[in-house]
């Protein structure tokens, strides 16, 4: 989705969402961050590994998304695993914190992204694939391939 636009920087990918869940539905929400954590995001510095969000108090959060320090932020720098606030519109947080809790689905970042000067968050509702989907996965992405490779070969 962000790659694919004009005016889009890619910032951090979570790679690994993809292949531990199954992704339901995405939403494109913005961030609130300080000036800081922006000027380090700019510069590539930031990791959605092991990240979730989750819905408190009728906000939408997001946890364990690590921002480096700003090398010339000095004492305006802020704690790197500090929770971030995730602005959506009221009602998709309501749907997001009801299919979580009826369905007990996970809301992971897949990617973090600079759209038109503002930083975007693209926030998935995902369900847990077991050992045996993944390998499912595997099988046909090795299939696939070895098509492609004969294909290749016969041309």
């Amino acid at each position: 989705m962000a790659g694919d636009k004009k005016g889009i920087k890619l910032v951090a990918q979570n790679k690994r969402a993809r292949h531990d869940y199954f992704i339901l539905d995405t939403w494109e929400a913005g961030i609130e961050l300080k000036g800081t954590e922006v000027k380090s995001m700019r510069m590539g510095k930031c990791n959605l590994k092991d990240c979730y969000a989750q819905v408190v108090n009728g906000e939408m959060l997001v946890y364990g998304m690590h921002i480096s320090p700003y090398e010339k932020g000095s004492y305006f720098n802020t704690d790197p695993l500090r929770p971030k606030r995730l602005l959506m519109h009221k009602a998709e947080i309501r749907k997001c914190r009801q299919q979580v809790m009826e369905q007990g689905l996970a809301l992971i970042p897949l990617q973090v992204y600079l759209k038109e000067g503002r930083m975007k968050l693209e926030l998935a509702l995902c369900k847990g694939k077991k050992l045996y989907d993944k390998r499912d996965d595997m099988a046909k992405r090795d299939a696939k391939r070895d098509i492609e490779r004969s294909m290749k070969e016969r041309y």
